[in-house]
Parts: structure tokens; sequence; C-alpha cells
């Protein structure tokens, strides 16, 4: 038993690990792209074609002083940042291994539990700052978070009818032939969508409005606490890339195939916020409430009402 734990301590140990460096190297593929769309080179002074330039970043960050607002309720604010990167790499845990891991025959459920929490650490760190502009920004990032979790709830649970399962697994055994981004594609879009509103991204990123709310919730932070809001930030992108390709084009996770198609959709995150102009942040929540909501619902009568006929006429 006890070599067992030490085997799933070790590979959930690297795989967290590979995600960092993955964080990493996101970011600056990041800098690379908007760089090449704004016509200039981004870094490529540190190291071959700027490749040591996150670790330098990763350096300078966590080396400099960490201030903290006087005023502000010192425990949580220490904690919030600590807590918002333990949850994202611990999303990381349900993704299906094939080997030593975590058997989570409910790994769909426990998605859905975690990425509801990282809300409370966003709220703890604006309110904690005990600064107006970092309190706005969190109550934006909140709401906005939690309106586009029903959304992204609904599509999910539509293809959990599909495959009567709530393993991600399951939507390799599915997939094998056809792949359900042919099937569900307004689902596709729509979850590409809610994903690039839940990690608070470009043209979603109201926490950050430049013009009235400086830099959002995470405004007073600095060093590592801005450092490790900010790896929270892209471990969810990656995390979120991984999902639409897990759920949509074939699960093959063991082929070099599955992993391209992840860079394809995290390239995707990246397009966007070096293309599109920021949304209204009316028209963001009429988005959620007024249109993927309906569709959404809709579209699980829908699942629902088919696998009900096909269990009535076949079995």
């Amino acid at each position: 038993m006890f070599k067992d734990f030490f085997l799933v301590f070790i590979s959930n140990l690297i795989l967290v690990v590979c995600v960092l460096v993955g964080v990493a190297f996101l970011t600056l593929l990041e800098r690379k792209v908007l760089g090449y769309i704004q016509i200039r080179k981004g870094p490529n002074k540190v190291g071959y074609m700027g490749l040591v330039q996150p670790f330098s970043d990763a350096i300078k960050l966590f080396s400099k002083e960490q201030t903290f607002p006087l005023m502000s309720n010192f425990n949580l604010y220490y904690f919030c940042p600590l807590m918002n990167l333990f949850l994202s790499l611990f999303l990381w845990m349900c993704i299906p291994f094939f080997t030593v891991n975590f058997g989570f025959n409910l790994s769909v459920l426990f998605f859905l539990s975690v990425s509801s929490l990282s809300v409370y650490t966003v709220m703890l760190a604006g309110w904690s700052s005990n600064s107006s502009y970092s309190l706005l920004g969190s109550l934006r990032a909140v709401a906005q978070t939690i309106s586009y979790e029903v959304s992204l709830a609904l599509i999910m649970l539509s293809l959990l009818f599909l495959i009567l399962g709530v393993n991600f697994l399951d939507f390799e055994k599915f997939q094998e032939n056809l792949w359900f981004v042919f099937l569900t594609f307004p689902l596709f879009y729509m979850w590409l969508v809610s994903s690039l509103a839940e990690t608070n991204r470009t043209p979603f990123d109201f926490a950050e409005g430049e013009s009235e709310l400086v830099s959002g919730f995470n405004v007073e932070y600095s060093s590592g606490g801005f450092a490790m809001i900010f790896l929270a930030e892209y471990s969810s992108i990656l995390f979120m890339s991984f999902l639409c390709s897990l759920m949509f084009l074939g699960a093959d996770i063991i082929s070099w195939f599955f992993f391209i198609k992840v860079t394809i959709f995290s390239f995707f995150w990246i397009w966007s916020r070096g293309t599109l102009p920021r949304f209204r942040y009316d028209k963001l929540m009429y988005l959620a409430w007024k249109s993927y909501l309906p569709i959404s619902l809709n579209y699980l009568l829908g699942f629902f009402s088919l696998k009900f006929l096909i269990f009535t006429l076949f079995i």
C-alpha cells in the first residue's frame, strides 16, 4: 500500500512540475505571438531566441520585495494567491491516466467542484486588499465566473447524456469513430467562448479593465503573490485547452496528436487576446443569461429526449 501511495504521489508531482514548465513556455508563446501580431519580435535576448526568458521572469518576480497594504487583512491577503494556485493545479488531478494514478470514476464532478472553489479565492483576494479598485475587480470577476459556470455545467451535462457516465475516460471510448465537435458544433463553440470568459481572458477580461480598474483584484499584489495569481491563470488556460481537446476533438490522450490539439487551443486563447477588442460588461451578462443559458438548456432537453427514445425503442 505504501509503495502504491508513493507511486501516486511521484506521478502527480511529475504532472504538476510538467504543468508549471508548460505554463512557463505558454507565457513565452503568448509574448512571441502578441509580438508578431503587433509586428515586433517579442522576447529574443535571454538565451537562444528568448527561450530562457520565462525562467528569468520567475526569478525576478520571486526575488522582488513583497509589499502588503497597511490596512489589509494580512492572513487572507497572503493566503489567497497560494490557494488560487493550489486549486488550479489540483484541477489537473482529474486528468485520466493509464498508469498508476488516482482512479477517478467521477472526474467530471471533481472538475466542477474544484473549479467552483476558485471563485472564493478571487473574491477574498480582492476584498482582503482593502482597496476599492481591487474589490470592484474581484466582484466583476466573481459575477462573470459564476454566470459562465452555469452554461459550462449545462454544456457538459449535455455531453454526459451522450456518454452516460461522469468519467473523462469515457470520452475516448465514444469518440473513436466520430468526434463530438461534428455532432455538437454549436455546443463546442459555446464551450470555447464560455471557457474564455471562465478564465477571465480577452475579450472578457473585465476584472482588469485598464480605463477604470487598473489591474483588477490583483492590483495590490507584488512579487510572489502576483506571480502565483499569474501562474494560476495560465494553468487554468492550459487545463481548459486540455478539456476542449478531450471533450470535443477525440480523447486520444496517449498520442502526440492530442497534445498538438491542446497547443492549438492554447494558441487560440492568445490569438483572441491579440485581435479582439474588449466586450461591454452588460453584453457579457446578456450573452451568458439570455443566449447561452436557453440554448444549452434546449440542447440538454434534446439529448435527454434522444437518450430516452433510444432506451425505450431498443432496450
